[in-house]
């Protein structure tokens, strides 16, 4: 049984069996790290996906990848394994660390080559219910965002072909794709459907604002009226003030699968979507991000320009650039009649803030079934 030989070769504890012992020589005789797996027997059968029922479930799931949980087995393994990039450093998670909700924390982050990105790492939360991905949307599913950043030449720089190669020279992984995909067949098709698989379940409900919708958290008085600011729009005709937030961040998950022109720049240097359409009408239009765990994924915007949520909050209330191609949601709306900028007063952006703090799920974030799964050997010098 497969089950049988994993509980042979890979075990939980930190001695390693002569089985063990000898995968490691073998390993590193063709210079990839070794590693133990800690979870044993590996689970097997349909994931259950499980979320809240306001987030919907007009989920993405294509129909010749379900989710299984060997197949997000492996894909766990896959996205930490840093045999599929050229250097043999850099992994999924280098650019999407858990800690930080699959984000660097870096303005652009650094491949291969030490050649810097063009655009900040997105976070990857809550993508289940996703149809198009990157900044710019180009890919319509996981499995094609999974396969770019592994063949880029300036991310993690090496062929699927190659990638192919490297994994069946792991002992391990011939029976872990054979368990997933009923042979030990190992391709490029297979390791982005699995990493798929693995990223459809990083799914984030467990915040503050997810307990106070299901009445398990009372918020302060300050999150209270951040949250209202953040779901008002200004009418201040009415004397009602408003952060004309919810256009592009409402409902659930503080998401809409949108593309806006946020008023960064007058003449966007990054043409953004306009890039894919050609239309001039979309230049400096990128994807709107969701807002789950905002908090912990600075820097912010596409090219990671302001390093504080203080830095993003004036920007929409006071320094909006105006260009031909600004989201109408942003032109026009002030919190004073007559006014030409959104002006939030000191004290409501601190309400404001409070109610994006309320966003932080620090279960996601220390969930162990997302975690790195690869026990280390190492030796002492």
């Amino acid at each position: 049984m497969l089950t049988e030989r994993y509980k042979l070769k890979f075990n939980r504890h930190k001695t390693l069996s002569k089985v063990g012992v000898l995968s490691f020589l073998f390993v590193l005789t063709v210079g990839l790290s070794a590693r133990t797996y800690y979870e044993d027997p590996i689970p097997t059968g349909s994931f259950q996906l499980v979320y809240p029922a306001n987030f919907g479930n007009r989920i993405n799931v294509p129909a010749d990848n379900p989710t299984t949980k060997q197949g997000v087995y492996l894909g766990r393994l896959l996205f930490y394994e840093t045999a599929l990039s050229a250097n043999n450093k850099l992994s999924c998670s280098s650019c999407h660390r858990q800690e930080k909700a699959f984000t660097d924390g870096k303005a652009l982050s650094e491949g291969v080559d030490h050649v810097l990105s063009t655009r900040n790492s997105m976070s990857l939360v809550n993508l289940l219910w996703t149809r198009k991905l990157f900044w710019d949307g180009r890919a319509a599913s996981l499995e094609d965002q999974a396969a770019t950043p592994l063949s880029n030449p300036h991310e993690m720089g090496q062929s699927l072909t190659i990638s192919a190669q490297k994994l069946s020279r792991i002992q391990s992984y011939p029976a872990l794709f054979r368990l997933v995909y009923g042979d030990t067949l190992i391709n490029g098709d297979r390791i982005v459907k699995s990493i798929a698989q693995f990223e459809r379940t990083l799914i984030s409900a467990n915040s503050r604002y997810d307990q106070y919708l299901r009445n398990a958290y009372q918020p302060n008085e300050q999150e209270l009226k951040g949250m209202a600011l953040f779901n008002q729009f200004p009418q201040p005709e009415k004397g009602i003030r408003g952060a004309n937030c919810a256009h592009c961040h409402g409902g659930a998950k503080t998401y809409m699968e949108l593309f806006h022109n946020n008023g960064l720049d007058s003449i966007p240097k990054d043409a953004g979507i306009e890039t894919l359409t050609g239309l001039p009408a979309d230049r400096g239009r990128f994807k709107v991000p969701t807002l789950r765990n905002i908090a912990l994924t600075a820097p912010y915007m596409h090219d990671g320009r302001f390093k504080i949520l203080e830095e993003v909050i004036d920007h929409y209330s006071e320094h909006i650039k105006q260009s031909a191609s600004l989201s109408s949601f942003l032109q026009g709306e002030s919190n004073e009649i007559g006014g030409t900028s959104l002006k939030l007063l000191p004290e409501e952006k601190k309400e404001l803030l409070a109610f994006l703090n309320m966003l932080t799920d620090s279960v996601f974030i220390s969930n162990p079934s997302f975690s790195n799964p690869h026990l280390r050997i190492t030796t002492n010098k």
